[in-house]
Parts: C-alpha cells; structure tokens; sequence
C-alpha cells in the first residue's frame, strides 16, 4: 500500500510516497530504525558500469549500518574507512529513477567499512556504509 508524506528538510518541503511492507510481529507498538535521510537533487544520470560492491573496512568492522532506502546506482562514495563523519554529512549520491540521492549520516562517528564503490548497483536495505 502506497502512502503519502509531507517531509520538511532546512526548510523545503518534499512530497514522498512510500510502501507499507508489513507489521511487526506481536503486541505493542512497532519501533522504527534509524532512517537515513535521502534529499532529491534534480540531474541528469550519465551511464556507468556496473561493477561489484568491493568492501573495505579497519579492522573493527562494527557498528551501525547504513543501508540503501532504495535500489539505484553509486554515483559518488564521499568517504572511505577511517574518516571522521558528523552528523548528515554526506556519505554517498545513490541515483534512483534519474534522481541523485545524498545519502547522509544518521550520526557522529568513524567510517568502519565501505561497501559500495562508484558505479556500483546496490538494491533496498544493502548496506552502504557502517559507522562505529
């Protein structure tokens, strides 16, 4: 089921629609995961290769992982492991439906693994970019 929403970002306003997959399993309230904030930038999407996700991490590999909000192709990766991120910096550009996408960090932190790489084709819920 396709729902509506209004989303305010530094104040523009953005109309999104999102699929409902399900419910949660068992009584009380269903609790969200950090979501990643994605603000669409108008651009026209040049053709890249696909290649295959090439992880590079430190050694921890821990932490909270940043996955896709939805499938598309690595435009840009603004990070690599070991750099210090704030709070919706940007991490990656994901283009989706000829859409450039910022993805942005939900946090403070150290980047502990990069998933992705540029041009690379990623699907919803993959992981992007883990920050410890």
């Amino acid at each position: 089921m396709l729902r509506k929403f209004r989303i305010k970002i530094n104040e523009k306003e953005y109309m999104v629609e999102m699929e409902e997959l399900g419910t949660a399993p068992g009584p009380g309230p269903i609790s969200a995961a950090p979501s990643v904030a994605a603000a669409p930038v108008q651009a026209e999407a040049a053709a890249a290769p696909v290649a295959p996700p090439v992880p590079v991490s430190i050694p921890s590999g821990e932490g909270t992982a940043i996955d896709a909000p939805m499938p598309g192709t690595i435009i840009s990766v603004q990070v690599k492991a070991g750099d210090q991120v704030k709070e919706n910096q940007v991490l990656v550009v994901l283009e989706a439906m000829k859409m450039e996408n910022e993805i942005v960090s939900p946090k403070d932190g150290i980047v502990s693994a990069v998933h992705v790489t540029k041009g690379s084709a990623i699907d919803v819920g993959a992981p992007i970019v883990t920050i410890a």
